[in-house]
């Protein structure tokens, strides 16, 4: 049986919506690979799953001591997050709604 590492950022202030489109990217590769591919994107959200893989590889050689050189990602979603109203001055005295949405990203990491 495989052993099983996860991490998990809370509270991350950008939507789960655009959050899914990197992870979507990175599901199922090598773990340093991931980072590798993070690194170099220009998304905020790829900033955002970057810190988690990597801390997701720390907890794994720290507290379970595997190698980072064998790590994949076996699962990594974005859930939604509370949201945060706020309101808009609109045309002829109305008021528009602001949603300042937030995602929890989690990845597991196992050894292959």
């Amino acid at each position: 049986m495989a052993l099983l590492v996860r991490a998990q950022r809370k509270y991350v202030g950008i939507s789960a919506q655009k959050v899914r489109l990197i992870i979507d990217l990175v599901r199922g590769m090598r773990a340093m690979d991931a980072i590798d591919m993070l690194s170099h994107m220009t998304q905020a959200a790829a900033q955002e799953v970057h810190k988690v893989v990597k801390s997701a590889i720390a907890n794994a050689e720290e507290n379970e001591s595997m190698a980072p050189e064998d790590m994949w990602i076996q699962a990594i979603y974005a859930d939604e997050g509370p949201t945060a109203k706020r309101f808009r001055p609109g045309a002829r005295g109305r008021v528009k709604p602001v949603l300042r949405r937030s995602s929890h990203i989690t990845v597991v990491l196992e050894e292959r």
